[in-house]
């Protein structure tokens, strides 16, 4: 299997969507808390690119939803939860239908949208995206969503782990230096991912907003025995 990994949205080409697997990584927090949220019971996260979006859709649904989501790491004053994943628990998310805008993950998926196949992966599942991965016998891109348009150390490291097990299951191709990088930066960090992700910018934003557990949540390695996937053209994040 051919494997690349793009470390921007902004970096995002056609020739990375078009016939290929994609999985999106914001380990800090979005695809941690779609994928707390769907062991939680949750029966469905539409994504939604910015907050106003989300909060129309909201409004004009027939039926309660969940609204989730963001501003500056803390939940909006009229959303239901907001992006901790320890948040997304049975009693909240019981099969229920969410409605999701983060300042990256979301936009990184709507990005992704013209993939063949596409997940949302973090380091609480990495071996079961790699497996998820795999059966679809698509080449590979592992898209990191970034921290306002720049590089994020965790979510690179979010998909060195996929990375990782994605070579315990066969042969796996890593297609240039960033996958080489994102491959090195887990081998030298999973001892101490806690560590690591915390003294990542993505991490000292979320300590400086009093989240710090939020860190200690994400920074587990294969926690979670499964995937979501997103169904397209309608960016809804559905158990695999």
């Amino acid at each position: 299997m051919e494997a690349r990994v793009v470390l921007r949205p902004d970096d995002l080409q056609p020739d990375d969507n078009a016939g290929r697997a994609v999985v999106v990584f914001d380990v800090l927090r979005a695809t941690t808390s779609m994928t707390a949220a769907l062991a939680a019971g949750i029966g469905e996260i539409r994504i939604f690119g910015s907050l106003d979006a989300a909060r129309a859709a909201a409004k004009a649904s027939p039926s309660k939803v969940l609204l989730c989501g963001e501003h500056r790491c803390l939940p909006p004053d009229d959303f239901d939860l907001g992006n901790s994943p320890g948040g997304f628990t049975a009693d909240r998310c019981g099969e229920q239908i969410g409605y999701m805008s983060t300042t990256n993950g979301t936009r990184a998926i709507v990005a992704a949208a013209g993939a063949k196949a596409l997940f949302v992966g973090a380091l609480v599942n990495a071996s079961a995206v790699a497996g998820a991965v795999a059966a679809t016998g698509l080449p590979v891109t592992l898209l990191c969503a970034g921290t306002d348009a720049k590089i994020a150390m965790e979510d690179t490291i979010g998909a060195g782990a996929v990375l990782e097990a994605l070579s315990r299951i066969g042969d796996c191709d890593l297609s240039g230096d960033t996958a080489l990088m994102a491959r090195r930066l887990f081998d030298g960090a999973r001892s101490d991912l806690p560590s690591v992700l915390a003294g990542c910018q993505g991490g000292r934003n979320i300590i400086a907003a009093g989240l710090s557990d939020d860190i200690a949540f994400a920074a587990r390695l294969d926690v979670f025995d499964m995937v979501g996937r997103v169904d397209r053209p309608d960016l809804i994040v559905r158990r695999a």
